[in-house]
């Protein structure tokens, strides 16, 4: 879906673009660390009493668990 008008599209690209190298990659950075912090309250809501083990097995599925098979992420997990 795209509810963007191609001219807000455009402005909005060339804005980015003015923008260095250096301040694309911290906003990168920045919107990952937010999708993170967002990822890990939901499985802490689900499970409050996960532990560190089961939170980064958790993390792993939900940001690469559809980019392997099921048996690439459970070789991945075990080694988690």
């Amino acid at each position: 879906m795209n509810d963007t008008s191609p001219e807000v599209e455009s402005f909005f690209n060339e804005l980015m673009m003015k923008k260095t190298g250096e301040e694309r990659l911290r906003m990168g950075f920045s919107m990952f660390d937010m999708a993170r912090k967002q990822v890990l309250a939901s499985i802490l809501n689900q499970n409050p009493n996960a532990d560190s083990k089961e939170i980064r097995k958790q993390l792993f599925l939900r940001f690469y668990g559809q980019d392997f098979t099921p048996e690439e992420c459970e070789k991945i997990l075990s080694q988690i």
